[in-house]
């Protein structure tokens, strides 16, 4: 009896066992089977995260390409604006240039005879002047003369040249100057003193010539010996060796006009 019941026994715990042993495997292969479509779920759901972050990307890219192709064209749209108006100014300057060129070339044909004159002119003062610095004064007038020929010098510039020539003219008049030179009348140098246009004095290096340019006769004479030493300090006072002074010096006396 007891041994039969051990066996019925065993055979119950058997099974039993058996059952337990089946049971976690149908539970595993359901929960494998859960598994793969949890994670088949997740890898699609990865991916469409992908996909959606890709497209965000693509979409904010575009946005900003949009935003910088609007702001390119409104600043394109301010600048052709201002490019307009300056196109529109300069067409408006190009008008007035032709106009003044027109108008210059009218001007022209009026001074061009003027400063020939003026040139003439000036030549002949200065052969009729005191005849200080002589052949410097007769090469400007020269190269003033040249000067009118030349085609790349402008009106403007040869008027402006015509004026300072007369300038330095004029200069010689408020003036008083020392320097040395050859005497015309004998070719001997010596030292002149000049007082503006009135007075051309000159005196040789061992002060035993004394002498001036005679504007009534128009030539070079000697002085008295009295004027030796007052000759001789006015060179000093000229060439700013001695302090200014008062010395005595002739002066021609002024003439009638004819």
């Amino acid at each position: 009896m007891p041994n039969k019941f051990i066996r019925r026994t065993s055979g119950l715990v058997l099974s039993t066992v058996v059952a337990l042993l089946l049971l976690p495997g149908a539970n595993a292969q359901l929960l494998t089977g859960t598994v793969k479509t949890e994670t088949g779920i997740n890898h699609a759901a990865a991916s469409s995260q992908k996909r959606v972050t890709r497209l965000a990307q693509q979409t904010a890219d575009l946005l900003a390409e949009y935003r910088a192709v609007v702001r390119e064209t409104d600043s394109l749209k301010i600048y052709n604006d201002n490019l307009e108006k300056i196109v529109m100014d300069q067409r408006a300057e190009v008008i007035s240039i032709n106009d003044q060129l027109s108008g210059l070339e009218a001007t022209n044909r009026g001074v061009v005879p003027l400063m020939l004159e003026m040139i003439d002119t000036l030549g002949k003062m200065i052969e009729a002047d005191m005849p200080f610095r002589l052949e410097e004064r007769r090469a400007r007038v020269k190269r003033l003369q040249d000067m009118m020929d030349q085609a790349d010098v402008t009106a403007s510039e040869k008027y402006r040249r015509v004026m300072e020539a007369y300038q330095g003219e004029l200069e010689y008049g408020r003036t008083t100057e020392a320097y040395s030179a050859p005497l015309p009348s004998t070719g001997q140098t010596v030292d002149f003193l000049r007082i503006g246009r009135t007075l051309l004095i000159y005196q040789t290096s061992d002060q035993l010539t004394t002498g001036w340019f005679n504007p009534t006769t128009r030539q070079y004479e000697d002085l008295p010996g009295k004027y030796r030493a007052d000759v001789k300090e006015g060179l000093a006072i000229a060439k700013n060796e001695k302090a200014p002074n008062l010395v005595m010096l002739p002066v021609p006396g002024p003439e009638i006009a004819k």
